[in-house]
């Protein structure tokens, strides 16, 4: 941990002699003064490159564009564009992101289901030509600002519209209209994008009926005179390897029957929480601590432990980075630092909470923990895709710091896949970590 500096020049630790993520939250927990106690943030880049290893492993012939908004972490882009993927940008700021990260216009998608008009006069300005259109406005918007676009339609589909109750994109049904428009206002339609979303219980089915409609757009564009060469299958990925082959087993066949490789059609997909969920941890402090339903020992005037059940409030909650619990995500039980854990000791029902004391900042509603004290430390990991509004470095003044680690032998393999970095990084710099 030596030779930490300020932003915006950024540390990544090089961890040497079996040193481990573990080691690395212990060291920084340790570094904290008793007055402070600050939340932080742990960032494995290795994670990132064993990810990248899984996803050509299993789906070599899906191109991976990494969707922005998931975490915009400078680690992140730098990484990512080293290994080749393409980015959704749902803005002009996270366009300009990844521009300066010299990321190529070609290997850029702005999405966005209602663009801003600068943000389509900043892409026709900076040559960034696939745009993502589901409507016959968004369509007029854009066939002023950036005739030059080469647009990617959103086709609805049953299983996303199904989680949500606003309904974006275009149906088969208007598909031909929208097509027609494109034509007459002279703007190329090259492909179609939807997407499927983690929670869809029958991927089989999900995807015959979307990539069925996709075949559909691709030869009613066809007989318009327009080059549909890219299909987009959207996100819906993740991070688990098991699901990445149910989806690859769901897709594949029918990538064959509609888009068989002879087609030219390139293939992409939106991995964004498969490739950063698990290389966040987040280490919060508890601050407060309240006792509910004990019972009241008449004989020793003491109290029932057997019964106890424990609130904690800690010092990050739903309005910081545990945010997307604010969305219905679940926020699994953290890990409870290692001090705090003894083997003769019993764990009872908890419930977590971030400071506010607002009713909506309940982080875990229940979960088993041995009795914690005010000043011990949990750590969630997972933390690749919550609350990154708090730690992303977008962010003018960024409340939580993030420590960047990579192990000595990730290293290597980020080095042999052509990320170098320890140079090619520009924002930087590489310190030993050992013990």
């Amino acid at each position: 941990m030596k030779g930490l500096v300020d932003k915006p020049s950024y540390i990544i630790e090089l961890l040497e002699g079996g040193v481990t993520l573990e080691d690395v939250i212990d060291g920084h927990i340790c570094e904290q003064a008793l007055d402070e106690k600050s939340a932080f943030v742990v960032g494995d880049l290795g994670a990132l490159m064993r990810q990248h290893v899984c996803w050509q492993s299993a789906v070599p012939w899906m191109q991976p564009y990494y969707p922005v908004k998931c975490n915009s972490s400078p680690a992140v882009i730098e990484v990512l564009a080293s290994l080749g993927l393409g980015f959704i940008c749902a803005n002009k700021t996270e366009a300009s992101l990844v521009l300066e990260h010299g990321v190529p216009p070609e290997n850029i998608i702005l999405s966005g289901v209602c663009k801003q008009l600068a943000h389509i006069k900043h892409a026709a300005k900076n040559n960034i030509q696939h745009l993502v259109c589901e409507s016959e406005a968004e369509l007029s918007k854009i066939s002023r600002l950036h005739p030059g676009a080469k647009l990617l339609l959103q086709l609805t589909t049953e299983a996303h519209a199904a989680e949500t109750s606003m309904a974006f994109g275009f149906s088969l049904k208007s598909c031909r209209h929208l097509l027609e428009a494109a034509k007459e206002l002279g703007v190329q339609v090259v492909g179609v994008t939807f997407h499927i979303p983690s929670s869809c219980q029958d991927l089989q089915l999900a995807y015959t009926h979307a990539l069925s409609d996709a075949h559909c757009v691709f030869d009613m564009g066809v007989d318009l005179g327009f080059n549909m060469n890219i299909l987009d299958i959207g996100g819906g990925f993740t991070g688990s390897e098991g699901q990445l082959k149910q989806v690859e087993a769901a897709v594949r066949p029918l990538l064959d029957a509609y888009f068989p490789p002879l087609s030219g059609v390139q293939v992409l997909a939106q991995p964004g929480s498969f490739y950063v969920a698990s290389a966040f941890s987040l280490a919060v402090n508890v601050v407060g601590k309240k006792v509910m339903n004990r019972h009241w020992d008449s004989l020793t005037q003491g109290v029932n432990n057997e019964d106890a059940e424990f609130l904690y409030y800690m010092n990050e909650g739903v309005y910081g980075p545990f945010s997307c619990k604010l969305l219905g995500n679940c926020i699994p039980a953290p890990s409870v630092h290692k001090h705090v854990l003894c083997a003769e000791e019993g764990v009872y029902p908890s419930s977590l909470w971030g400071p506010s004391l607002d009713q909506l900042d309940q982080v875990v509603e229940r979960c088993l923990l041995p009795e914690l004290s005010v000043g011990d430390w949990l750590c969630f990991s997972n933390m690749g895709v919550c609350g990154l509004e708090e730690f992303s470095c977008l962010s003018s003044s960024p409340q939580l710091p993030v420590y960047y680690t990579v192990s000595t032998c990730d290293w290597y393999k980020m080095q042999g896949a052509g990320v170098a970095l320890d140079s090619a990084m520009k924002n930087f710099s590489m310190v030993r970590y050992s013990v």
